[in-house]
């Protein structure tokens, strides 16, 4: 461990030559992008030598120390714990031992039902839940529902069906259960050899990654028949044996104060994920999933905009650069950034986080990149104004807006929103998201085409704001 220390020591001091870095106070008006800083930080973050820079691990430790040196090396003050550059978290993992079980209190005699025979898990943030049994038509209007309740949603149309079963998960109840079909049933014994993974959550959470219940189950036709005839306010209880491990996530944040003493409480949050996917199932004979893209390409860009910002004329607003942890399994570090944030979350006008930029999207005009939620707010066409290649997220069945850091804070009243290029690829989540697919060509013009109008945000007394029924 010391040996590999020591070699990422003298890695990092090889690509971040003082010689070619301007450092602080330095940058000459009208900054461009370092072609070659931006290189440097991809080829050391996607390296095999971080082991994919799994999410909670020592390798996604390295990245925030790297990210870190870079921030102080940029004259950008530390933000984490103990007056340094990490934010260090508790995260919980739970794991069962054996095939959770639902029992359903029925008279004489309770029936105790299997997984993998009776029932599947979709989703689960809990080991152990329960209450009285609601049923629900997805055929028909909206319901609404007792929090706490165990809701089994029938209906002849599948899309509503699940559609209904989310609803009712967010809205409170303890558990939701949806039927499968009779062929959809036949396979149970073969999924249910795998014993569902309840989600990593933070230690001082009780729900899923956001905080909040999510457990929907899904039952065979059989199953679902029999709970179809149960009184109304029947209980139903899930639970098995499962074993805690606890480990941490990191986050590397950094700030550099603002010179405008009104300006300087209406701070830019500038973030992107560090972690990846780590060692994993082998493709082609390798199992590193470096994560180049998904989000080297993101932390490199917050990376270059502190270097730019760092050696530019102190700015009117604070800017804080965030670059968080667990990102692949539930958003942890932003959570934790948000519950612990440097400045109040009021204090903080607006979240840009850079998801994916390294390779171009076909989707739109070359160079230029999308942002999610486009329509939610007056951030992007503002900043489209003042020069970014920027447009509305060409994908919107995807969901993208609710599916990276920036919704942690969103949800919060936070104006955040994800700036990428992601042309839905064939390498996401695979060992082949590598450097030698990044595209840097495209990923110089699009970071170069953000510095302008990224220096007139931080120096500009605009406030973005949700447009209405944009808040989500």
């Amino acid at each position: 461990m010391f040996i590999r220390f020591c070699a990422t020591a003298l890695l990092l001091t090889a690509i971040s030559n003082p010689g070619q870095v301007p450092g602080p106070g330095t940058e000459p008006p009208g900054a461009t992008i370092c072609a070659a800083c931006i290189r440097a930080h991809e080829e050391f973050l996607a390296s095999d030598a971080l082991r994919g820079r799994g999410s909670a691990t020592p390798d996604e430790l390295t990245a925030a120390t790297y990210v870190a040196s870079q921030l102080r090396q940029y004259g950008i003050d530390p933000a984490g714990d103990d007056r340094g550059y990490i934010q260090r978290a508790t995260v919980v993992r739970r794991k069962f031992t054996g095939p959770p079980r639902l029992q359903i209190r029925t008279k004489p005699e309770p029936m105790v039902w299997t997984y993998g025979k009776e029932f599947l898990v979709y989703f689960l943030s809990q080991t152990q839940f329960s209450g009285p049994i609601r049923k629900v038509d997805a055929d028909k209007a909206e319901p609404t529902i007792e929090s706490g309740s165990m809701v089994l949603v029938v209906g002849t149309d599948r899309a509503k069906i699940r559609k209904t079963a989310m609803s009712m998960a967010a809205a409170g109840a303890a558990g939701v259960l949806v039927s499968a079909t009779v062929q959809e049933s036949s396979r149970f014994r073969e999924r249910g050899k795998e014993l569902p993974r309840p989600p990593v959550r933070l230690e001082d959470q009780s729900g899923g990654s956001s905080g909040s219940t999510l457990n929907v189950l899904q039952v065979s036709a059989q199953a679902a028949e029999v709970l179809a005839r149960l009184p109304e306010g029947t209980k139903i209880t899930f639970g098995g044996s499962a074993t805690t491990e606890k480990s941490y996530t990191w986050n590397a944040i950094g700030i550099l104060r603002g010179s405008d003493p009104v300006l300087a409480h209406a701070a830019v949050l500038l973030s992107a994920h560090l972690d990846h996917l780590g060692i994993g199932r082998p493709v082609k004979g390798d199992n590193i999933y470096n994560g180049a893209d998904d989000d080297a390409s993101g932390v490199t860009a917050v990376l270059e905009f502190a270097r730019v910002l760092g050696a530019s004329p102190k700015p009117r607003r604070s800017v804080i650069f965030a670059l968080f942890g667990s990102e692949e399994i539930g958003v942890l570090g932003s959570i934790y950034f948000r519950e612990h944030p440097p400045l109040p979350l009021n204090e903080i006008a607006a979240n840009l986080e850079f998801e994916m930029l390294g390779r171009a999207d076909p989707a739109v005009k070359a160079d230029t990149v999308w942002l999610t939620g486009w329509e939610r707010s007056n951030l992007g066409p503002t900043l489209a104004e003042h020069g970014a290649h920027l447009v509305g997220d060409p994908h919107p069945d995807q969901n993208f807006f609710t599916r990276s850091d920036n919704y942690a804070l969103a949800k919060k009243g936070v104006v955040a929103q994800t700036i990428s290029s992601y042309g839905l690829h064939g390498d996401y989540h695979q060992p082949s998201d590598d450097i030698a697919h990044i595209d840097f060509e495209h990923m110089n013009a699009a970071v170069g085409s953000l510095l302008e109008p990224i220096e007139w945000l931080v120096n500009s007394d605009f406030v973005p704001k949700w447009k209405e029924g944009g808040r989500p």
